[in-house]
């Protein structure tokens, strides 16, 4: 059964189905998260975001980050993180949430659940390069910077695919540095002996806490201070 946790849930609900849309959609499918995108876009109406400001956008580690104005006080941030998104996903709905901001800068956090679905680091890779296109294309100045997969225990077993996909990405960023770039997280969230660090999860050894998060804002600042807007 389904529960709607407000009445403009619900409504949004009604509507997908009186349009024609499959709200009910697989896990391979973006329009899993239309009524989560139709509420983005719904907010942006009544508050409106501004342009030319940074874009964080990506999956849940980024949809999570609650204290990310604070934490990056003085730059003017969106956060466009959504459920627990792929790259194939962003691409679908980047023209609806991220396009329309136009930008100076964009942060993409993908790949996590992209690999835990069984999706090779290549694919992935390929993926981060059709998005990037699709920006430049309309946002030729416009920088996206990729934020590294992170490390985490409830995917340990992932760590070589992982590393895989940073590489890759990390060149790619490296052979381009005008309109891309990579912000390692990796490495300081490795014990010496190279595991995630539990102590910066939530229970679901996932998800980041405060001083994972903390950690994050340090990465992204130091990124920030040695690239100027």
């Amino acid at each position: 059964m389904l529960i709607f946790e407000s009445p403009s849930s619900l409504l949004i609900a009604l509507w997908l189905g009186w349009s024609g849309l499959t709200w009910m959609a697989t896990a391979e499918d973006p329009i899993r998260f239309e009524l989560e995108i139709l509420a983005m876009e719904a907010s942006d109406r009544t508050n409106p975001p501004p342009s030319g400001a940074i874009v964080l956008a990506g999956s849940s580690s980024f949809r999570l980050w609650k204290t990310l104005a604070t934490d990056l006080t003085g730059y003017p941030v969106v956060n466009r993180g959504f459920g627990g998104s792929h790259l194939s996903d962003l691409i679908f709905y980047a023209k609806r949430i991220v396009l329309p901001l136009r930008p100076r800068l964009i942060f993409v956090y993908e790949g996590d659940n992209d690999l835990a679905s069984g999706k090779t680091p290549y694919s992935v890779f390929e993926e981060f390069r059709a998005f990037a296109d699709l920006v430049h294309r309309k946002l030729p100045r416009t920088r996206v910077v990729f934020v590294a997969v992170k490390p985490s225990p409830q995917r340990r077993h992932l760590l070589e695919a992982q590393n895989d996909l940073n590489r890759l990405i990390r060149e790619r960023a490296g052979s381009d540095p005008q309109r891309l770039g990579y912000v390692d997280v990796v490495l300081p969230m490795l014990t010496a002996t190279g595991e995630p660090r539990g102590d910066l999860f939530l229970k679901d050894r996932l998800h980041l806490n405060a001083a994972g998060y903390a950690l994050w804002t340090r990465a992204i600042r130091e990124y920030l201070s040695a690239n100027p807007l």
